[in-house]
């Protein structure tokens, strides 16, 4: 038995978190950090989701030189780098505005080499 430090009642030790807390689970409880430990998943990312972040990175920087230089090259690297990101993570509505985007470069592409 234990006493809780914040009800002054004598309690169990299995009501609080570890044996070294002085506080039972049922003071420490706080309905928001509930709710909001309900909203977050905690997982470890795969190989496959890592490999792909770091490649959305890559097509990121190669759409801010792609900005800095207009180079319509730059702009569909980008565009596929960030697209295959965005597909492994299954963001579906960000999957059409980079296939948008990819689409305008490659026909301005095509209509600036005729």
């Amino acid at each position: 038995m234990k006493k809780c430090n914040v009800c002054k009642q004598e309690k169990p030790g299995f009501l609080y978190k570890t044996r070294e807390k002085q506080t039972c689970r049922k003071c420490e409880f706080k309905w928001w950090h509930y709710y909001l430990r309900l909203m977050v998943r905690e997982r470890k990312l795969t190989p496959l989701e890592r490999l792909s972040s770091r490649v959305g990175y890559m097509g990121a920087g190669f759409l801010v030189a792609g900005q800095w230089t207009l180079n319509p090259y730059l702009f569909i690297i980008g565009f596929l780098c960030v697209m295959i990101q965005t597909t492994v993570r299954r963001q579906w509505n960000l999957v059409i505005l980079q296939l948008n985007g990819l689409v305008a470069w490659v026909i301005h592409l095509i209509y600036s080499i005729n």
